[in-house]
Formats: C-alpha cells, structure tokens, sequence
C-alpha cells in the first residue's frame, strides 16, 4: 500500500493534538488583570504545555524523517501508527492534569505513563516498518539498535517508579529525555546521504 495516506492522516491528527493543548491555555476565572502577576497561576500550565509541544514535535520530526525511507505500508504498519496516534492523542489530557495540579505526584505519574507508551508505539511501530521493509532496508541500517530509544524507555521506567518519592525529578527527567531528542535525530538523514 501506499504510505502517502498514513502521513497524511498522522499529520492531521497531530495537528490536532496540538491545536486541543493551545485550547487548554485558558485564563483563570477570575483574573481580570492586565498585568503579568496575574498569569502566574498559569506557570505550571504553560510549562507543561511547552513540554508537551516539544514531544510532540519531536514524534512528528521523527515520524516524518522515518518516512521518507519508507517505500509502502501494510496492514501491521497502520495499526501500529494508530497505537502510537492513539497514546499520542492523550499527551493533551495528562499535560492539563499535571499542569492545573501543579505538578502532583498522581498527574506526573500519568504523564509518564503516557510518554512511556508513546515510546513503546513508536517502537513496535519501527519493528513493523523495518519488518515490512527488510533487515537490510535503509532504515534497519539508520535504526540500527536505537539506543536512544532505548535509553529513553529506561529514563521513563525510573520516573514513573521516582514520581511516588519527588515528582519534580520525575518532571526534570522527563525534560532531560526531550533534550536528548530535542535535536533532530540525524541517523536517517545521514544514511539518506550516504546512500
């Protein structure tokens, strides 16, 4: 099949996931005062937002360098991007959760769990890509043994168990794993090249 449907339609929903968390941004009732103080409620909130978009933006650079050496998808292939889509389309709630709870430890817990599935569909999602496209395809090679999403599943795993202790170093490592894919991942880039 033809993988210019599956990129569209993650595109879309994407720009939705997106477009519901920028609606969530919403003054307190309340605050009639046009001056900054009066937003400082909001700190958490935005924070979250801002981490949230990161990730997002992150699953989607990736998800589009991915598919630029992808040739075509099968069945496999869109259900395993319907469940990265799926765990995707929670990012909105638990960012709200953690952010108008300030940072709790239940609402950090659950933004974890969310980013650690995320991290789980995005990899099955690579091994049905690579499956369908062979061992020897392009991106098995830029993939290689992904070590950074690896890493990244392990860092979750350790701020989920940590968020039950201090919910700010599950907030500060959650951030520390953003960083880590905050620059694009080149891996496929370099192989494109190369090739």
């Amino acid at each position: 099949m033809d993988k210019g449907r599956l990129e569209a339609f993650s595109d879309g929903v994407i720009a939705i996931i997106i477009t519901i968390m920028v609606l969530e941004l919403k003054i307190p009732p309340g605050v009639h005062a046009a001056e900054l103080k009066s937003l400082l409620p909001l700190c958490p909130v935005f924070i979250s937002y801002i981490l949230s978009f990161i990730y997002i933006g992150i699953y989607w650079n990736n998800h589009h360098h991915t598919m630029q050496v992808v040739d075509s998808v099968n069945g496999t292939i869109l259900w395993a991007n319907m469940h990265l889509l799926f765990w995707l389309s929670l990012v909105p709630f638990v960012t709200s959760w953690m952010g108008e709870n300030s940072f709790a430890r239940w609402p950090v817990t659950c933004y974890g769990i969310v980013l650690l599935m995320n991290a789980i569909a995005y990899g099955l999602l690579m091994v049905a890509l690579i499956r369908h496209q062979g061992k020897d395809s392009l991106l098995a090679k830029a993939v290689g043994k992904d070590w950074k999403g690896n890493i990244s599943i392990a860092v979750y795993a350790i701020a989920i168990a940590l968020s039950w202790l201090n919910s700010t170093i599950s907030f500060a490592l959650y951030v520390l794993v953003a960083c880590i894919w905050f620059i694009p991942d080149k891996r496929i880039e370099k192989k494109i090249v190369s090739h």
